[in-house]
């Protein structure tokens, strides 16, 4: 038994040691953190009682009662739904995090009693990173670090869904319910007034139904399930074209046949982010798909002339950053056998590569 081996096994015992302390503490707050959101949440909820019990009142007194009163109810109840439904978002992405953190927790404890029961001789020999690697191979197959990076960006994408839903569809309903007791109450003393209400309603719920497709399209495209990744991925790119007045061209090679689903899943969810990150980050005013659908390999490549940046810092272990989820979703789509290839240089499209298998042989 060396020294040097036992001084290794004992720095990354004290590495995860703290690690693990850390995500305790973590889930502790967070635990804190979910009691006294609940807390509000009751409270937010006791509060919507009493403003609807007064909005009664409003609504039996609705020609005795000053306009600005009636705005001001309104308003009230407005504030009132929305900060509920901002509680209710925020203690659901609590939770969330805290089923997130509770899963790193036990892995990291697991990982503890394997490296615990690991001879330090075996350290010499690489014995804990083939240990390492063989536990991690048999739970998800996948490092402690590609782990955590993968639940973080989870975490990243719920958040940006609930932000969506909040500012979107969520106001748009509550706006919905205001508009509605309006026409209601105009009825029997300003029919015009209530049909010109009526008319507003019925555009604001019919833009509100087009963003609430194309939220769920983006979030789960059931033409993907049905008609498969090429026509999928034609709708995305017209659609984003449409939305973003990019121009974006897709080219389609090869034969038009189905892939396994969790293919089809990967392929297009990668030309979604890096479309989006092009778009969002890097300021791009056109860019170029083209989608190879072979008998053994699907390839996608993407060009753009957004701004450049280095890969190797981005795909660097050292890296604190994660330009577009790129690490993440490198390593998604390794797990699945695939490949990721980046290529940016100053005055150059940036290129992206994306293989992946056609058949769903994925190598253990």
């Amino acid at each position: 038994m060396s020294q040097g081996a036992t001084s290794l096994k004992n720095d990354l015992l004290a590495e995860i040691e703290t690690e693990h302390e850390q995500i305790q503490a973590r889930i502790r707050e967070n635990q804190q953190l979910i009691v006294q959101t609940q807390l509000e949440v009751e409270r937010l909820r006791e509060r919507n009682v009493a403003i609807s019990a007064q909005l009664s009142r409003v609504e039996a007194n609705f020609d005795t009662i000053p306009r600005p009163d009636i705005k001001a109810a309104y308003d009230n109840a407005l504030d009132a739904k929305t900060r509920l439904l901002s509680m209710q978002g925020q203690l659901d992405k609590l939770k969330g995090n805290q089923e997130e953190l509770q899963h790193i927790e036990q892995l990291l404890g697991r990982l503890l009693a394997m490296l615990r029961g690991v001879q330090p001789d075996q350290l010499a020999e690489g014995g804990v990173a083939a240990g390492t690697d063989d536990f991690f191979g048999k739970q998800s197959g996948l490092s402690t670090k590609a782990i955590i990076s993968m639940v973080e960006a989870q975490e990243e994408e719920r958040q940006r869904l609930a932000r969506q839903m909040h500012d979107g569809p969520a106001q748009s309903l509550t706006n919905f319910i205001l508009q509605a007791e309006i026409c209601q109450r105009l009825f029997d003393r300003d029919p015009a007034r209530a049909a010109e209400e009526l008319g507003n309603l019925k555009t604001a719920a019919s833009e509100t139904f087009l963003k609430v497709r194309d939220f769920i399209f983006d979030l789960r495209p059931m033409m993907l399930d049905d008609l498969g990744l090429v026509p999928t991925t034609r709708r995305y790119v017209e659609a984003f074209q449409d939305k973003t007045n990019i121009e974006a061209k897709l080219n389609i090679l090869g034969d038009d046949h189905r892939l396994p689903a969790h293919i089809e899943v990967m392929m297009f969810r990668a030309i979604q982010s890096i479309m989006g990150y092009a778009r969002d980050e890097l300021d791009a005013s056109s860019m170029t798909i083209v989608l190879d659908v072979g008998t053994t390999t699907v390839k996608a490549t993407i060009e753009h002339d957004g701004r450049n940046f280095d890969p190797d810092t981005v795909f660097s272990s050292a890296s604190s950053e994660d330009a577009s989820g790129l690490r993440t979703l490198r390593d998604r789509i390794e797990l699945v056998g695939g490949s990721l290839d980046v290529q940016s240089a100053e005055d150059e499209l940036t290129r992206y590569v994306i293989m992946l298998p056609a058949t769903a042989n994925v190598e253990e």
